[in-house]
């Protein structure tokens, strides 16, 4: 056989790490953290193994538990003790979002990012003001304009608080603009805004549902969260956040959305982040149970092909366990 070319020559222990082309490291992970302001203890949540709920008080050692990995980045999401309509909890100086926040910067060097959303503090479980008729009749169940002025007023209780960066991600049209605004006036024009710039209404978010206590009270978001077929409207609100003022650009999930994160990634210079959504956490989780997959291989495996695909960073519940190996 005369083959001049040998792939395979490349591939021997030795010289395989050196032509490596995609590396992934703590430093590219974001862990979420679920702060409870209803409960004094920890509340395993069942859908998502290794993940608990924490008490207020103990963020800052939840945290801590984190950066121990060599994960510098979390997420933090608010569980309030009381719900509106509104969602007014969300804004509050003494929300739950705040208060955790002002612990973990005050004793920790943590980046601290925050999801900037109404559906965990409203009584209905959408993400924003409703239409009147968005129970019985919905045309977009929430009513868009109205609800930018509270998502601003979140984002800025959250800078106050000393967020690093805020993650708007209700999908309401003009959120950037709004909230990029809102910053600027408020003084926080340093703060960044990672938007979830394209995030689908996704059946892989059943168990966030239940660590964040946000499912709807009726209906479904298919009004403000985009349709899983859509690649081309993708782009589009891609290109809308952009003009908007967004520093980081978000695609939601990620696993089953690679080619929308690929796609922003070759038009953008922006950084790109995905979210490896806790569905996809989950099924690995229920399959590794069953014996069939190796668990620690095949969440490694999953975030390297979103870095791949072109994320910077990549928001997973994977973190700690992923970094911990690095």
């Amino acid at each position: 056989m005369d083959m001049t070319r040998r792939p395979r020559r490349l591939r021997t222990d030795g010289v395989r790490p050196l032509v490596r082309e995609t590396e992934l490291s703590a430093s590219d992970l974001i862990a979420p953290v679920f702060v409870d302001a209803t409960t004094d203890e920890r509340v395993p949540i069942e859908s998502m193994p290794g993940h608990e709920r924490v008490p207020v008080e103990a963020a800052v050692a939840r945290v801590e538990e984190v950066r121990e990995t060599g994960v510098e980045a979390v997420m933090v999401f608010g569980i309030p003790e009381s719900k509106d309509e509104r969602g007014s909890r969300a804004w509050a100086e003494d929300g739950v979002v705040q208060r955790a926040v002002r612990d973990i910067t005050a004793e920790t060097d943590t980046y601290v990012i925050t999801d900037v959303c109404l559906c965990e503090y409203t009584s209905h479980g959408h993400c924003g003001v409703l239409e009147e008729t968005a129970e019985t009749d919905p045309s977009l169940t929430v009513r868009n304009d109205e609800t930018l002025e509270l998502l601003s007023q979140t984002a800025v209780s959250h800078a106050r608080a000393g967020a690093d960066m805020v993650a708007p991600s209700s999908m309401t049209d003009g959120m950037v603009r709004s909230i990029r605004e809102a910053l600027d006036e408020d003084g926080y024009t340093e703060v960044p805004v990672m938007s979830y710039a394209a995030k689908f209404e996704s059946a892989f978010y059943g168990p966030f549902r239940d660590a964040a206590d946000g499912a709807p009270a009726f209906g479904d978001r298919r009004h403000y969260q985009m349709d899983p077929a859509n690649a081309r409207e993708a782009r589009r609100e891609v290109a809308l956040d952009v003009e908007e003022g967004a520093d980081v650009l978000m695609v939601k999930p990620a696993l089953p959305y690679l080619d929308i994160v690929k796609q922003v990634r070759e038009d953008y210079d922006h950084p790109v982040a995905a979210y490896n959504v806790s569905g996809e956490y989950a099924m690995l989780h229920a399959a590794a149970e069953k014996g069939w997959l190796d668990l620690e291989e095949v969440a490694a495996e999953s975030l390297l092909s979103i870095k791949r695909a072109g994320a910077d960073l990549i928001l997973t519940y994977f973190a700690e366990d992923v970094a911990d190996r690095l």
